[in-house]
């Protein structure tokens, strides 16, 4: 499943190959993805003849807005995307063919399309009257965005948990945009077991997991996210990230620290991997590296 680093990166993507362009029509093709209290056809009617003015992200999901007048300074009508496991939000030329399993598109005013297709349909849209309705009603709920989210507010929220380490880093409620890739590299880099009771993380390790999360977000970000399979940006491209791994997908292998064989296994039905050795429950905490 796309990850912040993939999410933000089709946000720049999507917002660069389609921002400030005129939308001219658009269709739902499977009235099984949309949810939310604005129906897509109360969507279409906002969004006709109005420009795409504002791509927002809040730890996985993505939120579409359309200027309400020419100034571009109100927005009526908004889509909030979740790509799910398989979803891919793409822009196509006028001469590129829009792709089997396209779910929802919308036509802009230079010909291009954007358009949402997911095969596994694990993904979906919600609609909404405003960014801020989709911020209150929906983005609210979800914890602080692992970008932005400070020690203090980390530390309360895994104080609150005895559940393991990876499991509350998961938990979108108590900090938005980590999942399987980032929390196995996140925990790696600080040294830290996946197996840890979270509410045993003290405030000093806090800080060095937010210091560490917005450097390897950040990287993750510059290589255009990971591409494991269905993963692109909203121009088609793949992330290179995945080269840049050291833990994730490489069970059984050195570790890269200390060659000792990287173990894996499942932690809130998720497979996890990570180093004996470096990522001791009981062993001195280092400081980042």
């Amino acid at each position: 499943m796309p990850e912040l680093p993939e999410v933000e990166t089709v946000r720049r993507t999507l917002g660069a190959a389609a921002g400030g362009k005129r939308v001219v029509d658009g269709e739902l093709t499977r009235s099984d993805v949309w949810n939310g209290p604005w129906p897509w056809a109360r969507v279409k009617s906002a969004w006709v003849g109005r420009r795409l003015s504002e791509v927002a992200r809040h730890g996985k999901q993505l939120g579409l807005a359309c200027a309400a007048d020419e100034s571009g300074t109100s927005v009526s009508g908004t889509v909030c995307v979740h790509l799910g496991m398989s979803g891919r939000l793409c822009v196509y030329g006028p001469d590129e063919a829009t792709p089997k399993h396209t779910h929802w598109w919308i036509d802009l005013e230079d010909g291009s399309r954007m358009a949402f297709t997911d095969p596994r349909r694990f993904g979906g849209l919600w609609g909404y009257e405003s960014l801020s309705a989709l911020r209150a009603k929906r983005w609210d709920a979800l914890g602080q965005d692992a970008l932005t989210i400070g020690p203090a507010t980390l530390h309360r929220g895994l104080r609150g948990t005895q559940r393991a380490l990876k499991a509350a880093l998961l938990d979108q409620a108590l900090v938005a945009g980590l999942g399987n890739i980032y929390v196995d590299e996140l925990l790696f880099t600080v040294r830290l077991s996946p197996w840890a009771p979270a509410n045993d993380v003290s405030r000093r390790d806090c800080e060095r997991l937010v210091r560490a999360m917005r450097t390897l977000l950040g990287r993750a970000i510059e290589a255009g996210g990971t591409t494991l399979r269905d993963y692109v940006d909203a121009d088609g491209r793949a992330g290179g990230f995945a080269l840049k791994h050291r833990v994730y997908g490489r069970s059984g292998l050195p570790c890269t620290r200390c060659r000792a064989m990287l173990r894996s296994g499942l932690i809130a039905q998720r497979t996890t991997v990570w180093c004996d050795r470096c990522q001791a429950i009981d062993a001195e905490k280092n400081e980042v590296r």
